[in-house]
């Protein structure tokens, strides 16, 4: 447990909780602002449709604590509007508890709004739902948070926002499948330069032929053919602009990966190794359980679950006024 979970453990004891829903919220809510307070947390984490009184949380959180606002769809970020905040968005899935943890982290280090050693506060819960749960941590001492140690700033050489497009395709694929089936896919972003070295084409590369700017994963209309592609065997390679140079590619790295968690296979292993020998970042989507991991320099950075898509939940004062 890290320091900030122990400290989290001994405020949590003080707290007086009301059986209605609202007066918990509420009493979670100035608990995780008391806990970040006396800790120092860099930041204090919430997604924005969990919180029903913004301006509220804006007051309880205090210098030198940053409040960081998660927003899952349009409607989120205009609610945060005004609010003294940094407002970062992740994609609209219903994940699991500890997965809306990790995916809001690695957003914010993405971002440049956390780093490796920082302690934060994240408050929590059912996604879509009222917050229930409130866990303090410190970024890389958690392994199945995100292991940030010794590692470079996520997004260092690629676009962050090409990253957070390729992180969101594969929670798709994951949640949609292809035909009614679900589907496994490996994508390595990174030097063009480097990480082909170590990759042999199929002999149709779908690709070949097209310009840069009909091939970006960041164009709308090609993310349902990169989707199809995803059945074929092989990686999909990108440059760090998000310019897609072949699909069906094998990798022939020189240099193993860390060894795997038991239960992963040959694309694991690939994408593992292909990060060991290059300037990239891999992403694999798991065909047998739908898990989406993000590897860096040879070992498994973080792993997502499956996620459904995620439900609207209206903040109270609109309830309200219904």
């Amino acid at each position: 447990m890290s320091r900030g979970s122990s400290r989290l453990e001994a405020a949590s004891h003080e707290l007086k909780m009301s059986k209605d829903s609202t007066g918990f919220d509420d009493a979670i809510l100035h608990a995780g602002a008391d806990v970040a307070g006396r800790v120092q947390a860099k930041a204090l984490i919430a997604f924005i449709d969990s919180v029903d009184d913004l301006p509220a949380l804006r007051e309880m959180v205090k210098p030198p604590t940053q409040l960081l606002l998660i927003a899952r769809r349009p409607r989120d970020e205009e609610r945060a509007a005004g609010i003294d905040a940094t407002v970062l968005t992740v994609p609209p899935f219903k994940l699991k508890r500890m997965d809306q943890i990790k995916m809001a982290t690695l957003m914010a280090f993405s971002h440049g709004a956390l780093s490796g050693g920082d302690e934060f506060v994240f408050l929590t819960g059912a996604a879509g739902g009222r917050i229930d749960t409130l866990v303090g941590m410190r970024v890389g001492e958690e392994y199945e948070l995100f292991q940030t140690v010794n590692q470079p700033r996520l997004t260092e050489h690629i676009r962050r926002v090409v990253f957070e497009r390729v992180l969101t395709l594969m929670l798709e694929l994951a949640h949609e499948g292809r035909e009614g089936k679900p589907v496994g896919a490996l994508m390595v972003i990174g030097d063009q330069r480097d990480v082909v070295k170590f990759c042999q084409e199929g002999r149709i590369n779908p690709f070949r032929g097209y310009t840069e700017k009909e091939r970006n994963i960041l164009d709308e209309s090609i993310v349902e053919t990169v989707k199809e592609l995803a059945k074929l065997d092989g990686a999909f390679i990108l440059k760090g602009n998000g310019v897609i140079i072949s699909a069906g590619t094998m990798l022939r790295p020189n240099i193993a990966g860390e060894d795997l968690p038991q239960g992963l296979g040959a694309r694991h292993s690939a994408a593992a190794a292909i990060t060991a020998s290059t300037r990239s970042i891999a992403l694999t989507l798991s065909e047998s359980t739908g898990t989406v991991r993000i590897w860096r320099r040879g070992r498994m950075v973080t792993e997502i679950e499956k996620g459904t898509a995620a439900p609207v939940r209206k903040p109270r004062s609109d309830e309200e006024g219904d």
